[in-house]
Parts: structure tokens; sequence; C-alpha cells
């Protein structure tokens, strides 16, 4: 899976546009590299995503196409805040 659309499934950010936009602008970094929206993720990839307030690591459990809303925190555990 691509990771703007998993940072969409999630739910980490609310649109896909908005989180090609993230990849793009180097505010998501893939096992500490800045990757492209077009980069394949895997289970045990640890995620960094830059916001205005500061940074969150996460790391990535399981890789499904849809979740309920409830089942969100079953795709990934957040490791730094």
């Amino acid at each position: 899976m691509r990771i703007d659309k998993f940072l969409k499934v999630s739910r980490i950010l609310k649109r896909r546009t908005v989180a090609n936009e993230a990849v793009s602008c180097g505010r998501v970094k893939i096992n500490g590299r800045e990757v492209k929206p077009a980069h394949q993720i895997s289970v045990g990839d640890i995620v960094e995503l830059g916001f205005n307030s500061g940074t969150v690591k996460i790391e990535i459990l399981q890789i499904k196409d849809t979740v309920k809303k409830d089942e969100v925190d079953s795709l990934y555990r957040v490791i730094e805040e």
C-alpha cells in the first residue's frame, strides 16, 4: 500500500490529497528517509510525521484497504509524540 493511502485509511490525516501534499513536502519519513507519496509501506516500518506542533513516530502493525473507525488503532502504534 502507498504511504499516502495508509495515512488516509488509518485516519492519521483526513484526506488523501492532504497526505499526498505532506509526503511531497518532506514532512513524512519512513525508516529515517524522506519518501515520495507512492512509496510502498510494509508491516514494521517506522513512520515519522512532522506537524507544526512537533513530530509523531508510529510503527505500522497491519495494512488493510478499509477499516472501521473503531478498528483504526490496530493499524499502528504510537512510539513517540
